[in-house]
This record gives structure tokens, C-alpha cells and sequence, in this order.
């Protein structure tokens, strides 16, 4: 009997030393500040939830409001420079992005489209029909599009993932090219609410595969490689050193990535939805309970 309750013991004290180590090394290895209430409201205060976030890389960071106007941009500081926005009118303004010329792509979820807008508010483009929902056969209709992202060579890749479940590819001329999944599921190659998208350095296309708690990764063709298991029900930003920062609102958390392995993590108390990477390293995410952008910044160890 003794020695059954020596070995249970052993047992016992064995699976805490264990556990602790595992847990201790999958903590974070930098520690935040994290500024709640980075941005400072504008004349009138702020008459919309936050939806998405975008950097332009020239140190002005552009906000996304659910009513107009639907862009408010800032400074790194949070200083409040300018509003613009009310046409087209939209009804679920979802995301925003910057491509290599300052342009802005915004999604509206609700209408099916993508718009791609200079900052003196000329519509340049609409991808996808208003109104219009399409299947995932669909070569240029969406059924609630919440994510674009345009590459160096102006290629556009459209997250059609509410209803639909697959990327879609366009030229920059907004021609199509190809549908990269395209059927619900767990499967290789599956996906299930994609819910972001971007392109590292090697072409690869990874996608916020969200339903499925993975980052899903494509080829340059758009074949599968690999999956990353990291929940993505959020944003997703590829550094040029190809660090991967992945948000999700469930796990109130960024992960921080490198091909695959967790390099950190921040927590956040919100449900960090759009997110964005700033030139200078600050991270910014928009909280999905309605609150303005939190800003994170790394202290030193």
C-alpha cells in the first residue's frame, strides 16, 4: 500500500512539473503596454462601433466606423486629423486596407462589395454586385465579402467567407483568375469562415480560416500546403520578415507566428477584430464590443 501511494505521488508531481514547464513556455516572452483608449474623439464624439484598423505606413493610422463617415484617420499619437466617407453608403463596413499607392479597399459585408476609394473619395473600382450575393462557384459575385488584400503585383485577394468559403483572385484591373478553396469544411484544402487574407514573401497565401481555428496555407497557385493552428476570427498582417500576426475576438489574443511556430502572444481584455502593424512595430486592433482601437506596444524585458 505504501508504495502504491509513493508512486501516485511520484505520479502526481511528475504531471505538475511537467505541466507547469509546458505552460511556462508557451507564455509570452515580451511583456505590452496596451493603451485602451488610444484615440482621441473627434468634434461631435464617436458615433459608430469600431469595425476594422489600417496603417499606411507613413505613420497615420486609418479607423474604420460602421456609420459614416466611415474612415476617421489618426496620427501614431491618436490625434484625431480628418474624417470622410458617405458615399457609397454602406451597410456593414466590415474591413479596410492600403495598397502600395495609398488607395483604400473597404468591404461591406452586407452589400457583397469591395470598393477600392482614394482619400479624396473617388470610387475607383467595385469588385462584386450590389446587393448581388453568388455562390462559391461565383466568379464576380460575393456572399459577404469581409476581407481584401491587393499584392505588389496588384493582384486582389477577396475573403468571401461568411457564407462562402474560398478566396477569390483578381488582376489589377479587378479581372478574375482564380478561386482558391471554395468548399466548406476541416479537410486539407477546406475552409470554413475565411476571415482574412494576406501573402508572405514566397507568394504563399495564408487565410484566417476561422471557423476552423487554423491559418490556412496556399501555394502561388492557390494549392494547399499546410494549416497553422492558431484561432483567426479576426485580422491577419504579414510583416516583410514574414512574421505572421494573427487576431482573434474569441481568445481576446494576437498571436505572433514564423512558418508555422508561435513566436508570442499578446492578451488583450477586448475582442481584437481588424488589426493592423505599424511601420514602427505598434500593433493596433479594433474591439469588437464597440470600443475605439487599442494600441500595444513592446516594453522592454
Amino acid at each position: 500500500m505504501i508504495n502504491r501511494q509513493i508512486i501516485c505521488l511520484m505520479s502526481l508531481v511528475l504531471y505538475v512539473v511537467l505541466t507547469t514547464s509546458q505552460f511556462a513556455s508557451a507564455q509570452p516572452a515580451n511583456s505590452y503596454h496596451i493603451e485602451p483608449d488610444w484615440a482621441s474623439l473627434p468634434e461631435g464624439g464617436w458615433d459608430g462601433s469600431t469595425s476594422w484598423v489600417a496603417a499606411d505606413g507613413k505613420g497615420n493610422i486609418l479607423v474604420m466606423v460602421r456609420s459614416a463617415p466611415y474612415f476617421r484617420l489618426y496620427t501614431r499619437n491618436g490625434d484625431f486629423i480628418k474624417s470622410w466617407g458617405e458615399i457609397p453608403e454602406m451597410r456593414n463596413a466590415h474591413s479596410v486596407t492600403f495598397d502600395e499607392q495609398g488607395n483604400i479597399w473597404a468591404t461591406d459585408a452586407a452589400r457583397h462589395v469591395v470598393y477600392k476609394i482614394d482619400q479624396n473619395e473617388t470610387l475607383l473600382m467595385t469588385l462584386g454586385t450590389t446587393d448581388e450575393a453568388g455562390d462559391n462557384s461565383a466568379q464576380t459575385l460575393f456572399n459577404q465579402a469581409n476581407h481584401v488584400f491587393v499584392a505588389d503585383d496588384g493582384d486582389i485577394y477577396v475573403s468571401d467567407g461568411y457564407q462562402n468559403s474560398r478566396v477569390i483572385q483578381f488582376n489589377g484591373a479587378g479581372e478574375f483568375v482564380r478561386i482558391i478553396g471554395g468548399e466548406q469544411g476541416s479537410e486539407d484544402g477546406q475552409l470554413d469562415v475565411p476571415h482574412g487574407v494576406a501573402l508572405d514573401s514566397r507568394g504563399r497565401i495564408l487565410v484566417n480560416d476561422s471557423g476552423n481555428q487554423r491559418v490556412a496555407v496556399f501555394d502561388s497557385s492557390g494549392q494547399f500546403v499546410e494549416a497553422w493552428p492558431f484561432p483567426s476570427r479576426g485580422g491577419i498582417v504579414i510583416m516583410e520578415d514574414d512574421i505572421v500576426y494573427i487576431s482573434d475576438v474569441n481568445a481576446g489574443a494576437i498571436n505572433i507566428v514564423k512558418d508555422g511556430v508561435l513566436l508570442d502572444t499578446i492578451k488583450v481584455d477586448a475582442r481584437p477584430h481588424g488589426l493592423a502593424v505599424d511601420t514602427d512595430g505598434s500593433v493596433y486592433v479594433s474591439d469588437a464590443r464597440g470600443r475605439l482601437v487599442i494600441k500595444i506596444t513592446k516594453t522592454e524585458n
